[in-house]
């Protein structure tokens, strides 16, 4: 994010309210839109609400980040969100997008056994788009960065006809990353996190419904187990992967890049009751919720058989020999969907 200039307002110091998010310390209106707000007068607002960790020498506001890493591994990864394809306005409000926006990249450096460390953000964002929805969206994701320790860095800002959101994400591992490739034969596929919830919020969002409340508040925002991967590396754990497009899907990708076949079995899973609910109204099978869902941002791993499992962490299933990629359920090919494409 570049410095805002002296002809612009740069809001005070001071920690963002978690009340409303109008902007206070601004020359403009609280209703103001993105383009009334101005570049600068919303970066000014964002930098004011990113708390800097000790790592971080230089933060938003030059060319680029300057960061400090001590020991270990340095974990990149980014991700999109494009309005009108992974979430509508009209279903999620924009304090829970920034959570949302946060945590599917939190979890792809839990996914390596690391912790996140330092992230950034590119928004494009429409013209007359309220100003508060940006600066709620930025609340938002500032709240889920702290819950890890995490330092939003820098970014960049433009218009466009839709919103659309790109986050890159860098962490730390002390250990070598654990990497999709690891899994051999014999060994056994554990899941950690809470699996299927948000898959069946956005069910009930699809039909037109608002509950059960608990699955549609997992869809707004997911709960990722932040501390699970640390954990399951250093446990051991073989592969690993996070659950973002669907568990079934996941798990295709652990079995291909290792070069072995996995199998899911469907009594590993304890249904909550909301699930089975949204199975009776909409009259399907609340397991495939759990084999296709994505977006709780659960994490599915490997660990050698016999070995201690962390905390948290159950074993769904096992890997065996066959065509690489390969996965059934309970040992018989699956006929139903696996998870997202993107295509």
């Amino acid at each position: 994010m570049p410095t805002p200039p002296s002809s612009q307002p740069v809001p005070p110091s001071a920690a963002p309210s978690s009340g409303s998010s109008a902007a206070s310390g601004s020359s403009w209106s609280p209703d103001a839109t993105v383009a009334e707000a101005g570049e600068f007068g919303l970066i000014g607002e964002f930098v004011r609400m990113f708390e800097q960790g000790e790592q971080v020498l230089v933060g938003p506001g030059d060319d680029a980040a300057v960061l400090r890493v001590r020991t270990g591994h340095v974990v990149v990864s980014t991700d999109l969100l494009v309005e009108g394809r992974h979430f509508r306005r009209d279903w999620v409000e924009a304090v829970d997008v920034g959570h949302r926006a946060a945590a599917q990249n939190i979890s792809d450096i839990n996914a390596m056994g690391g912790r996140a460390q330092w992230l950034t953000i590119g928004l494009a964002l429409p013209s007359d788009l309220p100003a508060r929805w940006a600066l709620d969206f930025a609340r938002g994701f500032a709240a889920e960065c702290a819950g890890v320790g995490a330092s939003v860095v820098g970014g960049d800002l433009t218009g466009a006809s839709e919103i659309v959101v790109s986050v890159t994400v860098m962490g730390a591992c002390t250990q070598s990353p654990v990497l999709r490739s690891g899994a051999a034969v014999g060994e056994v596929l554990a899941l950690a996190g809470r699996q299927g919830w948000a898959a069946g919020g956005l069910a009930v969002l699809g039909r037109g419904f608002r509950s059960p409340r608990a699955l549609v508040e997992a869809y707004r925002r997911p709960e990722p187990p932040y501390a699970a991967g640390p954990a399951a590396a250093d446990a051991g754990a073989t592969s690993m992967i996070d659950v973002s497009d669907g568990l079934l899907a996941e798990a295709m990708h652990l079995a291909a890049d290792s070069g072995v076949a996995i199998d899911v079995r469907r009594a590993a899973f304890d249904l909550p009751e909301p699930l089975h609910a949204v199975g009776a109204a909409l009259n399907i099978d609340p397991v495939s919720l759990v084999l296709s869902g994505g977006e709780d941002h659960s994490l599915l791993a490997t660990f050698p058989a016999g070995a201690a499992l962390p905390e948290g962490w159950t074993v769904i299933g096992d890997v065996r020999e066959g065509e690489a990629g390969t996965v059934t359920v309970d040992g018989a090919p699956y006929d139903g969907p696996t998870g997202w494409t993107h295509f």
